[in-house]
């Protein structure tokens, strides 16, 4: 699977180690991850970039959205670039996680109806864990698509667990259903 990373190069002072961390737990699971444009890149570099080059990046960076299976976003630092990338994959129907540690989540993006952007707020002890759960999310939804109603009270519930378990609503509902499929399988 090859992952799409992206923070604020600006945060880079600040978070560099958290960047670091989030990228070793997708690369242990020898997921790809494309990072070298943040982690590589300065801020004199882009401010002394020309016009031709910073177009060069952009087909570059559409690019690689494109071609991705997922989106990593470290957003504890804000970021008008890091936005236009999360529109972007958004528009393009990519499963993002989002993640910042310290803070309110940004707030732009933590009430987004989308069910394929995930805002996860981490330390160093939560993060492979919110990772995981994210890939087996991402790989779930690549599979199939399925919609239904339901009652207020069940949506009220749904919220519920799912802050108090730090997982999607869709990936509870999925493992519930997996579990009753074992449970109920043929031997």
């Amino acid at each position: 699977m090859l992952v799409y990373f992206t923070a604020s190069i600006v945060g880079k002072k600040r978070f560099l180690k958290n960047y670091l961390h989030i990228l070793s737990c997708f690369q242990s699971k020898n997921f790809d991850v494309l990072a070298d444009h943040i982690l590589k890149t300065t801020e004199q570099e882009i401010r002394f970039e020309k016009k031709e080059e910073r177009l060069r990046f952009h087909s570059r960076l559409e690019k690689w959205i494109r071609s991705c299976d997922m989106m990593v976003v470290e957003a504890s630092f804000p970021s008008i670039s890091v936005g236009y990338e999360i529109s972007m994959a958004l528009q393009l129907h990519k499963p993002i996680l989002i993640l910042y540690c310290e803070g309110d989540p940004p707030s732009l993006l933590v009430h987004h109806s989308d069910e394929k952007v995930v805002c996860e707020k981490y330390t160093h002890s939560t993060l492979c864990g919110i990772v995981d759960d994210f890939v087996n999310y991402a790989q779930g939804a690549v599979d199939s698509r399925f919609t239904f109603f339901i009652t207020p009270a069940i949506v009220s519930y749904l919220e519920k667990v799912s802050k108090k378990s730090r997982l999607p609503k869709s990936v509870y509902l999925r493992r519930l259903i997996e579990k009753d499929m074992a449970l109920h399988a043929s031997p």
